[in-house]
């Protein structure tokens, strides 16, 4: 009890004292936004015959490190990263590795090195030494950016060569490296004098070798750095010599990942890691006799179904996702469903390849109380097919009218859709013809010659269509009104030095592609575009098939040049706009508006 009075006496007056003074004290102030200032080295950067194990930094406040793994790097690099660790006021480096004899060896911090309140980064710091009798002098300097939108590239590593052989890139690491800065821009610091190539890697690795299905940008030139350095100088504001434009190869691994049958009984979904360009080749399997998924009763019957004749197949735009919607009962009562499917898969060296799985596509009936059962089978059993469309009251004269339902459509009778024009109060019939717009019956275009400025109603008869299970439609109406041309612009885009690959962009404020047309000689023509901003990209379209296209390490094959038009276009209605596109007037890296420009994390610039 003595030891408890003691504690009370001892608190009590501090605890008051801290009630009676609360809010009369410093309530902080503005953020500290001065990085920690660097007042010893030990030894001193630029030291030459170097061969002890630990480098020293002194600074003038209380330091912390932040993610030592992606910010510091040393160059040229180690197998063993050396181990960096912030103690107090000090950054201590302890090198677990032994050095290369008569080498410069630069250490990048990046923005590792923090103030302990703020965490405000010293940026753009670098140590040196050299195991030599000299420190190795020169420098490259450059900017990685996007190649297909010329936006920088922050944090991708470059580096280079002095084995000046292809193979080298796969095969040694990289003489000295760098990394990029949140403007794309780099400097490969303390080089020796020689001939150099350079390459840029998103190296997920980390072992400073190209590896498949890393992003990467090279070039065929042979460089000799000759640009002194000093590390203690701000050498980004260095103009960029080299421009590296950084891709990802078009070389995703092909394989399957998972048959879906989870939502509802009447369709699987088979799940594919990249675009398929062919359909796999389903064979049904018989049953499992040791599969209790399969309900007894039903397993005598499926055994003698063959249930792919029995399927319709959907693709999704990128031919990734196939759903398969199965149309006999007895297919549809099944459980689960067994199969051979022979697609192609990526070996090794990523060709595709003939590979045959056995799957099985599964369907587990949700657990549900004898109400929620009676319920769905009720809503089951008064299902119509659901119609949709994209008709608006304000509708684009360039577009036309599709309508899609939720389940592919078997049948639809043309006299039961009707297209009607709003002539003052009465609807006079419009000539049209319905076009499928997939291969599943999913969506159906309607096709006619409308007159701008005039209202529109589209009718479809309760039972006009059929869905593959018999389902049919209730009634369905909607109008719609073609918008007047005077809301719109028109812009055509002449080439200054014309090349029939080109392929011009019209884009949105967010980079996106609007339209997209080929270049012509008399000028690209855009008709029908809104009344506001827009800016203009244009690529080579060096392979001819209607895309931008990525490069190609094996093939030595670099991505196809992309330039962007470097002026904002503000376009009125009812006007006519024509503007002459020089791709080659200004350096690649003055082209893209700055407007547009955004780093890796997203932000505009």
């Amino acid at each position: 009890m003595k030891h408890r009075l003691k504690y009370i006496f001892v608190f009590a007056p501090l605890l008051l004292a801290s009630c009676a003074n609360r809010g009369s004290g410093p309530q902080g102030g503005p953020r500290d936004t001065v990085p920690p200032t660097l007042i010893k080295q030990t030894p001193v950067s630029g030291i030459c015959n170097f061969t002890g194990k630990q480098i020293v930094l002194q600074f003038d406040e209380y330091v912390q490190l932040d993610n030592v793994a992606e910010n510091v790097l040393i160059s040229p690099p180690q197998q063993t990263p050396p181990n960096v660790k912030a103690i107090g006021k000090r950054v201590v480096v302890t090198f677990e590795e032994p050095f290369r004899d008569s080498t410069t060896y630069t250490i990048d911090f990046g923005r590792a090195i923090c103030d302990y309140n703020e965490k405000t980064p010293l940026g753009n710091f670098s140590y040196s030494f050299a195991t030599g009798d000299y420190i190795d002098t020169l420098a490259m300097f450059g900017k990685v950016i996007n190649a297909e939108d010329l936006n920088p590239v922050q944090g991708v590593v470059v580096g280079v060569h002095e084995n000046l052989h292809d193979s080298s890139f796969a095969t040694i690491p990289f003489t000295r490296v760098t990394k990029t800065d949140s403007t794309g821009q780099f400097g490969v610091l303390n080089m020796r004098g020689g001939n150099y190539r350079i390459y840029a890697l998103r190296d997920v690795s980390k072992d400073y070798l190209y590896q498949p299905s890393e992003a990467l940008a090279y070039t065929d030139e042979i460089f000799s750095p000759t640009l002194a350095c000093d590390s203690d100088s701000a050498w980004y504001h260095v103009p960029d010599t080299i421009v590296l434009r950084l891709f990802t190869e078009n070389k995703t691994r092909h394989y399957f990942m998972r048959a879906l049958r989870d939502k509802e009984q009447h369709y699987f979904t088979l799940l594919f890691s990249a675009p398929q360009d062919d359909l796999p080749t389903i064979v049904a399997l018989p049953p499992d006799g040791a599969d209790s998924t399969i309900n007894n009763q039903q397993s005598a019957d499926a055994s003698r179904v063959d249930f792919t004749q029995y399927m319709l197949c959907q693709a999704n735009p990128t031919k990734d996702t196939l759903v398969y919607w199965l149309t006999d009962s007895s297919v549809i009562r099944m459980d689960t469903l067994r199969f051979l499917m022979t697609y192609k898969m990526s070996d090794s060296l990523y060709q595709l390849v003939d590979t045959t799985d056995t799957v099985q596509a599964i369907y587990r009936h949700p657990r549900m109380s004898q109400k929620a059962l009676e319920a769905k089978q009720r809503k089951n059993a008064n299902r119509t097919v659901e119609i949709k469309t994209n008709a608006s009251r304000k509708f684009d004269i360039y577009r036309s009218v599709e309508w899609y339902a939720a389940t592919p459509i078997h049948d639809v009778s043309p006299d039961s859709l009707h297209l009607l024009e709003k002539v003052d109060t009465l609807l006079q019939p419009v000539a049209f013809s319905l076009e499928p717009s997939d291969s599943s019956g999913l969506r159906y275009t309607l096709q006619a010659k409308l007159k701008p400025e005039h209202s529109y109603v589209l009718r479809i008869d309760s039972g006009a269509m059929h869905d593959i299970y018999g389902v049919t439609n209730k009634r369905y109406e909607t109008e719609y009104k073609l918008r007047s041309p005077d809301e719109y612009s028109t812009l055509t885009i002449r080439l200054t030095h014309f090349d029939p690959r080109a392929r011009v962009q019209i884009l949105n404020e967010k980079d996106q592609v609007v339209r997209e047309l080929p270049a012509q000689a008399e000028g690209a023509v855009f008709k029908y575009l809104e009344a506001k901003s827009f800016y203009v990209r244009m690529y080579i379209d060096a392979d001819g098939n209607g895309q931008w296209t990525t490069g190609d390490w094996a093939l030595k094959r670099q991505p196809e040049p992309v330039y962007y038009f470097d002026k904002k276009l503000t376009l009125r209605a009812n006007w006519e706009f024509e503007e002459e596109f020089d791709h080659l007037a200004l350096p690649l890296l003055k082209q893209k508006p700055q407007a547009l420009i955004q780093t890796n994390t997203g932000k505009k610039k």
